[in-house]
């Protein structure tokens, strides 16, 4: 641990008057791993700004709100349970959040608050990262929350040509797939011969849930292997650890596999330059990433 300080010390620049101010806004937030990454990035660009993780009690966001405005914040990234909720408090929102249905960054300027979705392409530009292509292809969603829902945006975006969302509840699922227009999108039961149907259908496979996130990696969604195509692409969301163990069996069967780190770089990345107006340092922030999941580890 002390290790995991020492890096972030290294990376965080000398503050002054001058330095322009970022955060990240949620509830709680001690487990975040942004700052280090954003840090990293601002100090490895040469850029006089400093991130900080800032808790917020839901009741407390539309005050604080207000105050980072007040404040000269340049703009915050927006995490759990405020995603939603913050859209009310800013002037305008951007067609990836209104997709969503969910801001996770906000840029502050002299002409208002703007807010943005950057999970939805932040997850579409790690499958490009790895050279998977979503266009007519057919996807497979585990889950159904708010990650869930960014990923499916993304996929529609990006021309999949159906997508099935699995999850435990039919009711929540079903609700979740109607939320969609598009008519590509339809939901079941994890335990449903529907769904197993649909993952002898799948050519991309992604799980939105933390199952088999530290510390917890003995746990896997449960997927059949040999119903699966051979050739389907497996991807999870979750990042540390960066193999789980849906990803090590995909890969010990021959599958392509991508991991949840690139979405969490790319967003973060794609935040950076909403923020700066800079390109993202995205070598840096992978790397801050990979040494700090593994010090954690």
């Amino acid at each position: 641990m002390d290790q995991v300080f020492s890096s972030c010390s290294a990376v965080i620049p000398t503050i002054s008057g001058k330095t322009k101010l970022v955060g990240l806004v949620g509830w709680p937030v001690e487990h975040t791993l942004s700052p280090l990454i954003q840090n990293t990035a601002f100090a490895a660009a040469g850029l006089d700004y400093v991130y900080v993780p800032l808790a917020v009690r839901p009741e407390d966001l539309p005050q604080a709100f207000s105050g980072l405005r007040s404040l000269g914040f340049e703009g915050v990234n927006v995490t759990v349970p405020h995603k939603v909720a913050v859209m009310s408090l800013i002037d305008a929102v951007d067609r990836s959040a209104e997709l969503v249905g969910a801001v996770n960054t906000v840029v502050f300027t002299d002409k208002g608050t703007t807010g943005y979705n950057t999970d939805m392409a932040g997850f579409s530009a790690s499958l490009e990262a790895q050279g998977v292509l979503v266009n007519e292809r057919r996807a497979l969603v585990i889950g159904a929350g708010g990650a869930a829902r960014a990923v499916v945006c993304g996929l529609l975006e990006g021309g999949v040509q159906t997508v099935v969302v699995g999850a435990r509840s039919v009711a929540k699922v079903e609700k979740f797939a109607a939320s969609f227009d598009s008519g590509r999108v339809r939901g079941y039961a994890w335990d449903s011969a529907s769904f197993t149907e649909a993952v002898g259908a799948s050519d991309i496979v992604v799980n939105c849930t933390p199952i088999g996130m530290y510390p917890h990696m003995d746990q896997s969604v449960a997927l059949d292997w040999e119903v699966l195509p051979s050739n389907a692409v497996v991807c999870d969301l979750i990042y540390n650890p960066p193999f789980t163990k849906l990803l090590t069996k995909a890969k010990e069967t021959g599958r392509k596999v991508v991991g949840g780190a690139g979405m969490l770089v790319e967003q973060g990345a794609l935040a950076f330059e909403l923020w700066t107006g800079e390109q993202a340092p995205r070598q840096a922030m992978y790397q801050a990433l990979r040494e700090l999941v593994a010090n954690r580890s």
